[in-house]
Parts: C-alpha cells; structure tokens; sequence
C-alpha cells in the first residue's frame, strides 16, 4: 500500500529534529529515522538531521538496517572531522552489533571493525577544533574494548600447503 507522505513545514524543524533525539533516547530509532527523513525532504543538506539520521541507523544495526545505508548518509556530511568521526562510529557501532549476534567469526570481524573505528578516530582527531575530544574518547573506548576481550584478535592467516603427488 502506498501514500503520499505530508510534507513537514520549514519552521517546524529544530523541534523535530529535538524529537528525533529524544526517540533515539527512548530507544526508538525508527522512529528518529522516520523525522530525519521527513527533515531532509524539505533540508536535504541539514547536518543536524543526516547525523541525526546516521546515529538512528547505527542504533539498529544488527536489526533491520546495514552498515552501507549509514555510509550512504556519510558521504553527505559536510565537514572532513564529521565524516572521520562518524566513519569511526559506524564502524565501531557495526563492531558491537556483531558482538552481539553472536554468529561464528563475529570476533574476528568486530576486531578488524574496531581497529578501522581506532583509524578514523585518529583520523578525525588530527582534523578536530580545539577542546572537542571526542574523537580521544571514542578512540579509547575501542582500544578498553580490545584490552579486556582477548577473543577480540586478528583473523589466523590461513596456510595451505600444496598436496604432493607420490
């Protein structure tokens, strides 16, 4: 079934996008999803909503949602620290969901996600204004993460060795 979404107006935009964060708090990031979307038809190039947006697809990752639709709002982010940052965050947010599924491998994966999360935190810090560190914070959390789950380690390289015929 379809409908033709109604049309958000423009002065109703900060209490939207207050909204928005609000479900993300309660836990409820379709439903930020679903404002951001509404936001970015009328302000496709609102920061606040596409991170806004962002964090609501991370939060569901694992769930319903992939890391490729969080980069696709990514990309649209304006500032270079932003898009380190927030690749960082992807990148970790994806790390924990897999923790979380549990499947086979999901160690070694979450691991490689990490140190890639550590890699755009550093990213994000040398690009940074001065007095925001939260780069530094995400960055340590990652590395606490490594320290205290040994099962967090780089994938075994395979070695195959060649059958010798007799």
């Amino acid at each position: 079934m379809q409908f033709e979404l109604k049309l958000l107006s423009r002065e109703a935009i900060p209490e939207a996008l207050e909204k928005a964060v609000r479900y993300r708090l309660l836990n409820e990031p379709s439903l930020a999803e679903s404002i951001c979307l509404d936001v970015l038809r009328i302000a496709p190039a609102n920061q606040t909503a596409l991170v806004t947006l962002l964090l609501a697809l991370t939060d569901q990752f694992g769930i319903e949602v992939t890391a490729s639709q969080a980069k696709e709002v990514l990309e649209k982010l304006s500032g270079e620290y932003e898009r380190f940052y927030y690749a960082g965050i992807i990148a970790e947010r994806s790390a924990r969901a897999r923790l979380r599924g549990g499947r086979p491998g999901a160690a070694f994966k979450a691991y490689e996600e990490l140190t890639e999360a550590m890699r755009w935190y550093e990213r994000a810090q040398a690009s940074r204004n001065p007095g925001n560190d939260d780069s530094i914070l995400r960055w340590n959390t990652c590395a606490r993460t490594l320290m205290q789950h040994n099962e967090l380690r780089p994938r075994p390289e395979e070695r195959f060795e060649p059958v010798l015929d007799d």
